[in-house]
């Protein structure tokens, strides 16, 4: 019998899980591999799946400090979407979401994405004119995009508040439906099941606290395990790319901002898509168990603190409650927050570093989760073979230095990061 079937879960339930397999291993460090991946979250382990599954390179270990689910991973809103207006942007995501829609049945492992659309209300004229210019951007490269009308967006979540006198003035929107959302730590589950199927080394509990540098090349790191020699270090540890990379004596454009979500109790169906704002940075959605899950700006100061302000939960949760007002009613059950790295155009930065044999994965501010298995396919091959996903390309640590930024104004950095 199946240990997924009725019985084994009541078996595993009354005995402590005594009877359980393992989902991954839980091996020592070796001493050496062809490539470590330093951080065990979504993209740190769709980077070592993809290592193995496209380039056959299974000597790979993933150094996770903490546990595996315990970061940024599983400490997000779960949106998807790929409705950029900048083709390097659209382009990258829409391949990711490509990759979420069969993901599922890549890994054998339900991650719940959920395709039920994502839409971005306009308040104004002048949001309908970037709405307009955004949709007609995405069309011209082959992604959906619809523009709504006032009454398709009533009809669509009859919840908003779509009165004259609201405070935020709903004049139309602009929905892509195959955006959705995913469940986070699922997410970090199956990739994890899977590369450990494949033969990576899924390693928790293992900080790196130095890198290994001869001759101007990196040969390994140090850990709180030991030291691990490497042909190739990745750093995949999102909101902490800077004291990463630090270690080598690498200061990157990048800043940490503490970035705060919460849910609220659950409650039945109410809310069947994914609403964002075009001039507001609030997003809600529903969660599978009924909870509304809200998000809005980063704390706007640099932390590494995985804890907010709360006055950044009171401007969500008003922003909110103007766009939906029979939220009011309902409580907040639980809030968190994660490191966010915000890079100075506010765009991911996928690239090789100055010391030869270290690469970097990172800079992905609020648009991390969305790109979970599109960034570990690109990181993937940029390991691999030394050279970028042609996705990717646009993304290079290079860029700063040459004025190609990569700039998605109003959804990138932060005003005082520019």
């Amino acid at each position: 019998m199946s240990r997924y079937s009725a019985l084994a879960l009541l078996r595993g339930a009354l005995t402590g899980q005594k009877h359980w397999d393992r989902a991954w291993r839980d091996p020592e460090p070796k001493k050496s591999y062809d490539v470590i991946v330093i951080g065990g979250g979504g993209h740190g382990l769709s980077t070592a799946y993809y290592l193995a599954k496209v380039h056959g390179i299974r000597n790979v270990a993933v150094l996770e400090k903490g546990w595996i689910g315990g970061g940024n991973t599983g400490r997000n809103t779960t949106i998807v979407r790929s409705n950029y207006r900048q083709p390097a942007l659209h382009n990258f995501f829409d391949f990711a979401l490509g990759l979420w829609e069969g993901m599922s049945d890549e890994l054998n492992f339900n991650v719940m994405f959920s395709p039920r659309g994502a839409m971005f209300l306009g308040h104004s004229d002048s949001d309908m004119t970037s709405l307009a210019q955004r949709g007609d951007a995405l069309r011209c490269s082959g992604i959906d995009a619809e523009l709504l009308t006032r009454a398709q967006v009533e009809k669509l979540v009859p919840l908003l508040d779509m009165s004259p006198a609201a405070r935020f003035p709903i004049h139309g929107g602009m929905i892509q439906r195959r955006g959705g959302t995913a469940r986070h730590d699922a997410v970090a589950w199956g990739y994890a099941r899977a590369a450990d199927a494949l033969g990576i080394d899924v390693i928790q509990n293992c900080e790196v606290t130095g890198l290994a540098i001869a001759g101007g090349r990196v040969a390994g790191v140090e850990t709180t395990r030991g030291g691990i020699g490497a042909g190739r270090v990745g750093i995949c540890v999102a909101g902490n790319s800077g004291p990463v990379a630090a270690l080598a004596g690498i200061k990157l454009p990048i800043e940490a901002q503490t970035l705060q979500a919460f849910v609220t109790e659950p409650v039945k169906p109410m809310i069947d898509t994914v609403i964002m704002s075009q001039s507001l940075h609030c997003y809600i959605s529903q969660s599978d168990k009924g909870g509304i899950v809200l998000g809005g700006d980063p704390d706007q100061f640099p932390s590494y603190a995985q804890r907010g302000l709360p006055n950044r939960l009171e401007k969500a949760a008003a922003e909110a409650i103007a766009l939906v007002p029979a939220l009011s009613r309902l409580r907040m059950v639980r809030c968190w927050s994660g490191t966010t790295d915000m890079s100075f155009d506010g765009s991911p930065i996928i690239s090789a570093l100055p010391v030869d044999g270290l690469y970097l994965n990172g800079g992905w501010c609020y648009g991390g989760f969305k790109a979970t298995p599109g960034s570990g396919f690109a990181y993937a091959q940029l390991l691999a073979t030394g050279a970028p996903h042609p996705l990717a390309a646009p993304f290079g640590l290079d860029r700063f230095a040459q004025g190609a930024t990569v700039d998605e104004a109003g959804v990138g950095p932060m005003p005082q990061l520019r």
